[in-house]
């Protein structure tokens, strides 16, 4: 019997998970993370609010699991909100569920699931992961292979893959993971689509089958960004000009911060055409707008890699991108510039390429890996 500890949520996707595991046969223990809120809110961290704590006991209960409820609320502000603090600080849109699937979810609260004696952490992203031999491939030079020994050949490594259902597929923010962490990983409700979950909730009898889900921030509870930001980065409230892309002034910004690329509305200048947000001049503190025409480009630099299997890019590949989470595939050319840094150049221009947010890559199903858009 395999000892696997699922974080539980209240949400259907991580309780359908511990009820498939619980299913199987494992030895199932159920954990769930409290996760930090603004002072005087408390209570409305999305994550882990009172009632969503409430239903994971319920769950726990209904599957005849063990279930605790751990403290993890100054990691989270340490590292994830301020993760998120630091990016607008810097003029760029951060995406902080990278930082809290890197560092809370697949360290920290791993690491408790470790102490338990636990050989697997499993959570109701939708993503799978598959073993995989170690064979020739674009990431080992003819040097690395050569060097191989027979053992190394046949050693298992573990590839990260998208869930298969593709409007859900949560892939993407789980490409910070590494084979230490992936060896350790299991998402149940990965060979499933949706509706089949919540059916599956439904069989299972568990009080979550219809249970509504966020796509929002889980730490801004029902606030805005721009007010939390406001609230806890005085200083992003700093007034520049917006601008032309020949430098004609066009009005006045509220801060960079406040503002995305691709962002049409609440610019705040008159135009008889619609204008967009096309870059942020941080040195200059300006914002630069234009015509939908003029949005777009064909390549950028991206610096962080982490590559899932572990050993860095040798030579340039054609693969599928993704620029932002919910972004269709884009076909491009990702070339090394060193072990942590790519240039890439795509087929087509994008519109929303965004420092600060994650690009992955992707072979078919299989998610390479990815990094933070920098330029």
């Amino acid at each position: 019997m395999t000892r696997i500890v699922v974080a539980l949520s209240g949400g259907v996707d991580s309780s359908v998970s511990a009820a498939l595991l619980k299913q199987q046969g494992h030895d199932v223990i159920g954990m769930m993370l409290r996760l930090w809120s603004e002072p005087g809110s408390e209570n409305s961290n999305r994550c882990c609010a009172p009632d969503a704590l409430a239903m994971a006991r319920r769950v726990a209960a209904r599957l005849e699991i063990p279930f605790y409820a751990i403290d993890a609320q100054k990691i989270f502000r340490d590292v994830v909100v301020q993760y998120f603090l630091d990016g607008y600080e810097q003029g760029i849109t951060p995406n902080p569920c990278l930082a809290c699937n890197r560092s809370i979810r697949w360290d920290f609260l791993l690491q408790r699931a470790l102490t338990l004696d636990a050989r697997y952490l499993a959570t109701g992203h939708y993503a799978r992961v598959a073993p995989n031999p170690l064979l020739a491939h674009p990431f080992h030079s003819s040097e690395f292979e050569a060097n191989l020994t027979r053992d190394e050949k046949t050693e298992k490594s573990i590839q990260l893959l998208r869930g298969v259902d593709a409007q859900k597929d949560q892939s993407y923010a789980l490409s910070v993971l590494t084979q230490e962490q992936l060896h350790h990983a299991l998402f149940p409700v990965g060979e499933y689509t949706k509706p089949q979950v919540r059916q599956l909730a439904r069989d299972f009898g568990l009080p979550v089958a219809e249970r509504a889900e966020s796509q929002d921030l889980c730490f801004l509870g029902e606030g805005k960004y721009k007010d939390f930001l406001l609230r806890n980065l005085p200083d992003v409230h700093k007034p520049g000009e917006i601008v032309s892309k020949n430098g004609k002034h066009l009005g006045e910004h509220l801060g960079l911060a406040f503002y995305t690329i691709g962002q049409r509305k609440g610019l705040g200048i008159s135009s008889p055409v619609p204008m967009y947000v096309l870059a942020k001049d941080i040195s200059m503190n300006r914002l630069v707008v234009g015509k939908i025409d003029e949005l777009g480009r064909r390549e950028l630099t991206a610096g962080k890699i982490n590559w899932v299997s572990g050993y860095p890019l040798v030579k340039t590949i054609r693969v599928q991108i993704k620029i932002r989470y919910k972004a269709v595939d884009a076909w491009g050319l990702v070339t090394p510039i060193d072990n942590t840094h790519v240039h890439i150049q795509f087929d087509a221009a994008l519109r929303d390429i965004t420092p600060g947010q994650a690009v992955v890559f992707y072979e078919g199903d299989i998610c390479l890996g990815g990094g933070i858009i920098e330029s």
